[in-house]
């Protein structure tokens, strides 16, 4: 095969455009998440963001001393749920999708982190999504006002 000039540059130039991101891997977010140990639909959620590429690690944590984290690190009471993930900075309380976990992350408002109070069926982790309630994911301030974050549909 003959190499046309033509060809050639445009090899080139396609070659230069992508060198300076080539040897790179994307890093997958670390999220730290605090949960019982005996929690299947911690364990499930945390499933759900290894899935998406987060790099997840665990500590076992329950009772007082998990509800205490929480309030020590600005979430209120009514926004709690059973786990409680710290990721950049950031609390993840309860059931929050992934999805919404990167757009805090692209977004970076000032605000404690976000939380999915309860734990609403179908939400992730809590059962299949295609029969879940309705429920909102808030964004809490750092002087612990909240705010819908996104809503999602009955299916």
């Amino acid at each position: 095969m003959i190499l046309t000039r033509r060809a050639m540059i445009a090899s080139a130039a396609s070659f230069a455009a992508t060198a300076p991101t080539a040897g790179l891997t994307q890093v997958p977010l670390s999220i730290h998440v605090l949960k019982d140990p005996n929690c299947g639909c911690c364990t499930t959620w945390i499933e759900i963001l290894k899935e998406d590429g987060f790099a997840v690690t665990t500590e076992r944590s329950f009772g007082t001393l998990l509800i205490r984290h929480k309030l020590e690190n600005g979430i209120p009471q009514n926004m709690t749920s059973c786990h409680t993930g710290e990721v950049e900075g950031y609390m993840i309380e309860g059931h929050v999708p992934a999805s919404d976990i990167r757009r805090l992350l692209s977004e970076r408002p000032d605000a404690v982190g976000l939380a999915v109070p309860g734990m609403p069926y179908g939400s992730p982790g809590m059962g299949p999504e295609d029969q879940r309630e309705a429920y909102d994911v808030f964004l809490i301030r750092k002087n612990g006002s909240t705010e819908i974050f996104s809503s999602y549909e009955a299916a």
